[in-house]
């Protein structure tokens, strides 16, 4: 879990950063990057939230 919580803020920081090159540089190619990578930190979120949903579901069967 740990591992996964460590990718989900990488990546959330990955988008941050990219926005913030945007907002210097106004390059649209940043905004889009960003975008993506916030896309998948979402994704990555709702993996980990179904993983730890599935493990309660273990437990209680």
């Amino acid at each position: 879990m740990t591992i996964i919580r460590l990718v989900i803020g990488l990546l959330l920081a990955a988008g941050l950063v990219c926005f913030a090159v945007y907002v210097g540089t106004r390059n649209p190619v940043w905004r889009w990057r960003g975008i993506v990578l916030v896309k998948w930190t979402v994704i990555a979120g709702i993996g980990a939230f179904a993983v730890l949903v599935l493990e309660t579901l273990a437990k209680l069967l």
